[in-house]
């Protein structure tokens, strides 16, 4: 009776515990290419197509977070993709879960390449599709080695933290959506970040989160994901925002640049003409012990 008392007292200290934020990790299969908006650099659509098979691969685009009532094959988001010559494109829409939730909806996710999540308000994909058979035919998508790709709110939405996410406003960094599809786990994604004066924005998400890693993606620029590594590429730059590690002049994040890498799991920087050393003399130090 007393071992029985003991379980029970162990099990709820468990259930009552916090949880603890997951380490930083992108997919074990497939790839990312998440994009900070304003996209206009094609070299970015032309290597989300190939990392999906190339211009014939089946893509599926997503546009809810723009918030329209309907799209068709017209809808302008498709323009970059058929420009770069993609020749299979299928927009896939509902604000409804039960749809979403559905087998007859979620069939050109089975068999796609490629997913697509277009811009607007990240928290109406939230709302549609978080935790529904389309997450899980997403995430199928990535184990099969295709690749998964977002613009803007449909950057945002791949990180696990959702910032922006309130129904109220896009400035509200912390809001009623918190959640987003964790494609890469432990990390928020901010985007327009230099282009509308939002370098500073996320140091408040990562010292009210301290375990998680603020990426912030500046307009017509992309991080390819694979694995726990992502290479920066485009016309602008990425900033890096860690409460475990800041500049040795105190800076509270620092940028990388087209080229540049990063490993999620080591929090680290490097440049491939000094892939030897981090780069942007970072030093471990917890922001609040300046």
């Amino acid at each position: 009776m007393r071992l029985r008392s003991s379980l029970a007292s162990l099990l709820a200290l468990v259930l009552l515990a916090p949880a603890v934020a997951s380490a930083q990790t992108g997919p074990a299969h497939g790839s990312l290419v998440i994009v900070g908006g304003n996209m206009h650099d094609q070299a970015i659509v032309e290597r989300f197509l190939d990392l999906a098979g190339g211009a014939d691969a089946p893509i599926v685009v997503i546009p809810t977070a723009e918030g329209a009532a309907s799209y068709d094959e017209y809808w302008s988001g498709l323009r970059p993709f058929k420009q770069a010559g993609a020749t299979h494109l299928t927009v896939l829409h509902t604000t409804d879960r039960q749809v979403a939730d559905s087998e007859a909806f979620v069939k050109p996710l089975t068999t796609a390449r490629g997913v697509w999540f277009g811009g607007g308000r990240q928290w109406r994909l939230a709302d549609a599709y978080l935790n529904t058979r389309t997450q899980r035919e997403i995430e199928a998508v990535l184990e099969r080695g295709g690749v998964v790709g977002g613009s803007s709110a449909g950057a945002t939405i791949i990180g696990s933290f959702l910032v922006r996410g309130d129904t109220k406003g896009n400035t509200i960094m912390m809001g009623d959506h918190q959640v987003g599809f964790g494609l890469v786990n432990g990390v928020a994604i901010d985007q327009h970040l230099l282009r509308r004066n939002r370098e500073f924005d996320l140091i408040a998400v990562i010292e009210a989160h301290p375990d998680l890693l603020g990426i912030g993606l500046d307009e017509d620029t992309a991080i390819v994901v694979q694995g726990n590594r992502f290479e920066v590429m485009g016309r602008g730059y990425v900033a890096i925002y860690d409460h475990r590690k800041m500049l040795d002049s105190g800076g509270q994040f620092y940028f990388l640049a087209p080229g540049d890498r990063y490993d999620l799991e080591k929090r680290e920087a490097t440049r491939p003409t000094t892939s030897a050393e981090p780069i942007g003399r970072v030093v471990k130090k917890e922001w609040g012990g300046r």
